[in-house]
């Protein structure tokens, strides 16, 4: 195996987390909750924290986050409201949102993301130059 690449939650067909260096990449999370776009983001990113913390860092070190939507007409506003409520306004990341057939119709939201791992002489929070 490689030993300079960590594999978090492996099956058959995925790894739920890999660290490579100080790069931390979580695979596609969906919902587990029943309800609309709010409650199915609210706990989609509520299991990306979790994952995060799995692999040794926070949202605050967030890069790159990619959102898919079952359709954006509709849920975009949704999404968009518990998404500013959930991400740091000091550490934004860069962001795509699209639209795509998902895996089970029920399905209305999957998120990707992609985070620095936290190294060893962290102190405080995000920088951020705006």
């Amino acid at each position: 195996m490689n030993d300079d690449i960590v594999r978090k939650e492996t099956n058959q067909r995925l790894s739920r987390i890999v660290i490579h260096g100080d790069t931390v990449y979580v695979a596609g999370v969906t919902s587990s909750a029943a309800g609309g776009i709010a409650a199915q983001t609210r706990d989609a990113l509520a299991k990306i924290d979790g994952y995060l913390a799995q692999a040794g860092t926070d949202k605050s070190r967030l890069l790159t986050v990619q959102i898919w939507l079952a359709d954006i007409d509709r849920d975009f506003a949704g999404m968009n409201g518990v998404w500013a409520e959930w991400a740091l306004p000091d550490a934004m990341p860069t962001r795509a949102t699209c639209e795509a057939k998902l895996a089970a119709p029920e399905l209305l939201v999957e998120i990707i993301v992609t985070a620095a791992k936290r190294w060893s002489g962290y102190v405080s929070g995000p920088v951020s130059e705006s």
